[in-house]
């Protein structure tokens, strides 16, 4: 049977994992493998995707691809084994500074003036954000990886000036699926940074140490977090740090990113482990040595030993992407025509005495010996008050019945408070502000007699210019701030799960939601939020679709025409402008489906995380980042806008200034091109101004 003929509440054994290419390879790396135990604990709303429990957390894919799964179903309940240390207690390993591995007669420090450099690598949702920003405070860089649309944060670590860590996109691992696994990837084997902090998720270890197994196999010096410690012991679990430092062989600190807890600490052995350039002592994963996969990847590593080193590239690193069949590291290598061959021999002999194809041979590997360190090192909580508290939630939020009601509600209450409410009130104080300001501006001006043409340049072109734009903010900022707690507590990855197959009619994935959602805010940040989707097709499809979602900005056209139109029913056209905005989106969508954009979306393969309460230091960073993004890219154009339409209505063709717009050079500019708008009956020069110039808001 497959894993779609599984009800809710059934268990069963992975026999086997169809499908090809990236996306197999992808299910394998988040721990669909054969022998896993998998749950299945509820189907979306629409009936597709489907919740999975694996490896102790919450997975979601599509019906589909769960069609290409075989399973045994498990048909009674096996007693748990009992958990018991492999391996006496022993002292601390003391790796780090002044461990035993920190030789004082053959170290070679990094001198003292060079930059240690460090990658923060982690899976998504393990704390890494608030990791960051509690390493780096206030001294943050955003900007871009070369190449790709994703965000790229630097900073230097508090205390310590000679050093600059730069904040990874969350990953699950580092094979080529997701743009982010591919910049990360690309990151570290480029610019090899001095040192790496891979923070882990302590309550849930077996799914965040897969990608600390890849990340050792880079030979570069490492530190592991083990964050949200506080959750484990208050749930009653915990981890054995010297027995887990022993299997891993690198220095492992237990932190809490939330509380700043251990933070010290981390960053002591972070610096240590760079400025000596200890690397990891563990890099062989295989339990027995005379296993066919143990014997395959020495037999490549052998093979390829001179070519990784040339290319650059870790050579258990590149050996494990090989028998993965990588095709990317497999080029790098320039291998050949016999060497790929002997590679090919390599890998049908490990097939033939693991029992595994090339890939999966790799991540039951690894799995097991993340098993071994957990069985050993880790005592497992009981059933977290967050994952009991999720459930409750979520039997509401993603329930079959209420799931979409719910989103519908909340989203409802985002708008209004945002539009209604605090967005509004916000804006109405802020437009007061600037008018007062305006006005006393204009009264100085007057009273010194500035030159007519500057002070009309202030007034007219500067201050309503800036007003007309900064009166914006507030909205896009409360907007923000709403979503950005939806975001934090967890809502918005079921809002993709809820809206998945909904979207996927339209051509999309259910991450596309999110981009849409913030495009009611503001479009140029709605389309900015769209960088983060694994596909480009989908990547462009959204940022084609988002400004059919109504901006703040529409919303002074929608409350002018509303409002002369139908006086009586203002209200109602209003909210029916937003609908036909969003019904015009789906008809463009299923347009674009059949013509520019053909094919499927994107698999959908999300973690579903538990909900949490948002960190309000994390949430205001967010917002300060989203103004000061808006304030940089949307408003410095529309700026430059607003003083180029000033020019034109303040000037004509001989450069005087005119005392009546009509005798300018836009009334002259509009005049020439107001018979296109004729039929529409806008014939007029200033009508037709106001349709090509409607970003531009006066206030009188």
């Amino acid at each position: 049977m497959t894993l779609k003929e599984l009800g809710i509440g059934q268990k069963g054994i992975i026999l086997s994992v169809g499908g090809s290419g990236a996306l197999r390879q992808h299910f394998l790396d988040m721990g669909l493998i054969r022998g896993a135990e998998v749950t299945v604990v509820k189907y979306a709303p629409m009936g597709d995707p489907i919740e999975l429990k694996i490896h102790g957390y919450e997975l979601t894919i599509r019906l589909d691809d769960a069609e290409k799964i075989e399973v045994k179903e498990i048909k009674s309940e096996e007693k748990e084994k009992e958990r018991r240390n492999k391996v006496k207690r022993s002292a601390h390993p003391g790796y780090g500074e002044g461990g035993k591995y920190h030789k004082k007669e053959t170290e070679n420090p990094l001198k003292d003036d060079e930059t240690l450099t460090f990658a923060l690598v982690g899976n998504q949702n393990c704390g890494k954000t608030t990791l960051f920003n509690q390493l780096t405070g206030a001294s943050q860089h955003v900007g871009n990886f070369p190449g790709v649309t994703v965000d790229r944060k630097d900073g230097v670590i508090k205390g310590y000036k000679n050093t600059l860590i730069t904040d990874l996109p969350g990953i699950y691992s580092m094979s080529p699926y997701s743009s982010e696994e591919i910049v990360t990837r690309e990151f570290l084997l480029n610019e090899k940074p001095k040192g790496i902090i891979n923070i882990v998720d302590a309550t849930n270890m077996e799914r965040n140490l897969y990608l600390t197994m890849q990340l050792m196999e880079l030979d570069m010096p490492m530190v592991v977090a083990l964050n949200m410690m506080d959750e484990l012991r208050e749930n009653g679990g915990s981890v054995h740090v010297n027995e887990m430092e022993e299997f891993l062989g690198v220095p492992v600190v237990p932190i809490s990113a939330a509380k700043g807890e251990g933070i010290e600490e981390l960053v002591k052995h972070a610096v240590h482990v760079a400025k000596y350039q200890e690397s990891p002592q563990k890099q062989d994963f295989c339990a027995d040595t005379e296993s066919g996969i143990h014997r395959g990847l020495h037999a490549v590593m052998h093979l390829i030993d001179d070519h990784a080193q040339k290319a650059g590239i870790p050579l258990r690193f590149a050996a494990s992407k090989i028998m993965e069949g990588d095709k990317k590291i497999t080029e790098k290598l320039d291998l050949s025509r016999n060497e790929k061959e002997m590679l090919e021999h390599i890998v049908v002999q490990t097939e033939e005495e693991s029992g595994f194809d090339r890939a999966s041979a790799v991540a039951d590997m690894r799995f097991s010996y993340i098993t071994e360190v957990c069985e050993t090192a880790v005592v497992k909580p009981h059933e977290s008050k967050e994952r009991l508290r999720s459930k409750r939630i979520d039997r509401i939020l993603t329930g079959k019945y209420t799931g979409i009601p719910a989103f519908i509600a909340i989203m409802g209450i985002v708008f209004w408070l945002t539009f209604n409410v605090i967005g509004a009130g916000l804006q109405s104080l802020l437009e007061t502000g600037i008018g007062y300001l305006t006005e006393i501006t204009d009264q100085a001006m007057t009273s010194a007699g500035v030159n007519t043409a500057v002070h009309s340049l202030v007034i007219d072109g500067i201050f309503n210019g800036v007003g007309g734009v900064l009166s914006f903010l507030p909205i896009i900022v409360t907007l923000f701030f709403f979503l950005s707690l939806l975001e934090d507590s967890g809502y918005m990855a079921r809002v993709a799960f809820i809206m998945d197959k909904l979207l996927r009619k339209l051509g999309l994935s259910g991450r596309s939601i999110v981009p849409m959602l913030v495009g009611f805010g503001c479009t140029v940040p709605g389309v900015m939020a769209s960088r983060t989707l694994p596909s480009e097709r989908d990547r462009k499809m959204t940022i084609l679709l988002t400004p059919f979602m109504s901006c703040t900005a529409k919303l002074p056209i929608y409350a002018f025409f509303s409002a002369v139109f139908f006086p009586d029913y203002a209200a109602l056209v209003m909210i029916g402008l937003y609908v036909l905005g969003i019904v015009m989106g789906i008809i463009m969508a299923l347009l674009f489906k059949g013509t520019m954009f053909k094919g499927e979306p994107v698999p959908f393969v999300m973690e579903l995380p538990n909900y949490r309460l948002p960190g309000m230091k994390n949430v205001g960073q967010l917002l300060w980042e989203k103004a000061k993004d808006f304030l940089q890219r949307a408003f410095t154009v529309i700026f430059a806008a607003t003083i180029v339409i000033w020019f034109l209505q303040s000037f004509d063709t001989s450069l005087n200034m005119v005392t009546d717009s009509k005798d300018s050079i836009l009334a002259m500019i509009a005049g020439a091109l107001s018979p296109v708008f004729a039929p529409l009956g806008f014939g007029d020069w200033r009508i037709s101004t106001s349709c090509r110039c409607a970003t531009r808001r006066r206030s009188r």
